[in-house]
């Protein structure tokens, strides 16, 4: 297929695809998928191998969110029935850190529900981070603690961490149907503050929200623009008790699009699988190793992920193998500096589907497990 070669030739080169492509890749037949999956694989291979990074979720403060992000089980006016609970101490989150890293993760990404942190809850996570580096010397840490203020990022990295997660989440104009307690503004204004002070920028979208391929291919682009080192791509959870419940309109094959997608716009970043691959992805979680290049280990902030032996199983079976301590991720052009530039490929940021893809015949409500485990619990985290 032209299309594909096209594709592959600009990832090698880290040329942007036009968003006429972009759009293509998504309205592919399901008859091309394994060809659309081996096109964007080849990209994969040439900038990370057959690697794949693993990376643990640590919840610092559950729920009781004042935004009203509509996927949201912790938000404003949520009836999910999930744990609820404040600030993690440091020698507690230090603890659960260890479980994933015992399972293999090398990144911790510390995360705590609301607007943004007070310059205290700042303090409370620098110890944080001190505390899991004393234990971990080598391990990365990444904080997603919401908006930032100006300063914040400088002391978070002062502290020790390495990058910080924010989310653009969907497209700038469906931003507003989603969340109306923050713009889209806002969060591009906490990316390039935590790219300004020196930490490596890790920025995502949430598919499956009802958006349009246009809104996918619109997010990717903006995210190519901002440049993040990380890309997490999470497929939405339609947890009961938030406004999107009802929304379940992904397939394993739209997953799959969505991450090659993302790979041919993004091909040196790391992008990883996000919340709800079990949920979506299924039995096809493997092949989507040959897109990204970095998973989770083991549960979500909120519902439960597959077991984290599973996880390690799936990629070994895949013919894949977990990344070590001391590998870096990203290719040499952009390890150096933190945040590479994208040389020659321009700014960053046609074909059309059905906007949600095709629906499964029956809503896999059987999937979504509430996290009852790890943090803030007193049973063993699953790792």
């Amino acid at each position: 297929m032209d299309l594909l070669n096209t594709l592959v030739d600009k990832g090698l080169r880290r040329e942007t695809p036009t968003r006429a492509e972009a759009l293509a890749v998504l309205a592919t037949s399901d008859d091309d998928l394994l060809d659309v999956v081996a096109a964007a694989g080849k990209v994969r291979r040439h900038w990370f191998g057959r690697r794949v990074k693993l990376n643990y979720l640590v919840n610092l403060k559950s729920g009781l969110c004042p935004e009203d992000c509509s996927y949201c089980s912790q938000r404003l006016g949520s009836q999910a029935d999930i744990l609820k609970y404040t600030w993690l101490k440091p020698d507690q989150a230090s603890r659960a850190a260890a479980a994933g890293l015992a399972g293999g993760a090398k990144r911790v990404c510390l995360v705590a529900s609301g607007r943004g942190p007070t310059d205290r809850d700042v303090d409370r996570v620098s110890d944080t981070i001190k505390a899991i580096k004393e234990e971990h010397e080598d391990v990365e840490v990444c904080a997603c603690l919401g908006l930032l203020s100006d300063g914040q990022a400088e002391r978070l990295r002062e502290a020790g961490a390495d990058a910080y997660n924010h989310n653009l989440n969907t497209s700038e104009s469906t931003y507003g149907d989603i969340t109306t307690t923050h713009t889209y503004a806002d969060r591009v204004d906490t990316v390039r503050k935590a790219h300004a002070a020196g930490l490596s920028a890790c920025s995502g979208l949430i598919a499956g929200m009802g958006e349009s391929d246009e809104d996918l291919v619109d997010v990717v682009f903006s995210l190519r623009e901002l440049d993040p080192d990380s890309v997490p791509v999470n497929f939405l959870i339609p947890m009961e008790g938030t406004p999107l419940a009802k929304e379940w309109h992904l397939t394993p094959q739209r997953c799959l699009r969505i991450l090659a997608m993302t790979r041919f716009v993004c091909p040196d970043a790391e992008v990883r699988i996000a919340g709800g691959r079990e949920v979506h992805l299924r039995t096809m979680q493997p092949l989507a190793l040959h897109l990204a290049n970095s998973i989770f280990l083991g549960d979500y902030l909120t519902s439960e992920g597959q077991a984290g032996r599973a996880d390690l199983e799936m990629i070994a079976d895949a013919g894949f193998e977990v990344e070590g301590t001391g590998e870096v991720t990203l290719p040499e052009h952009r390890a150096g500096g933190g945040c590479g530039s994208h040389e020659g490929a321009g700014a960053c940021g046609s074909a059309t589907a059905d906007p949600c893809g095709s629906a499964a015949e029956e809503p896999r409500t059987d999937l979504v497990a509430v996290r009852r485990r790890g943090a803030g619990t007193d049973l063993a985290p699953n790792a």
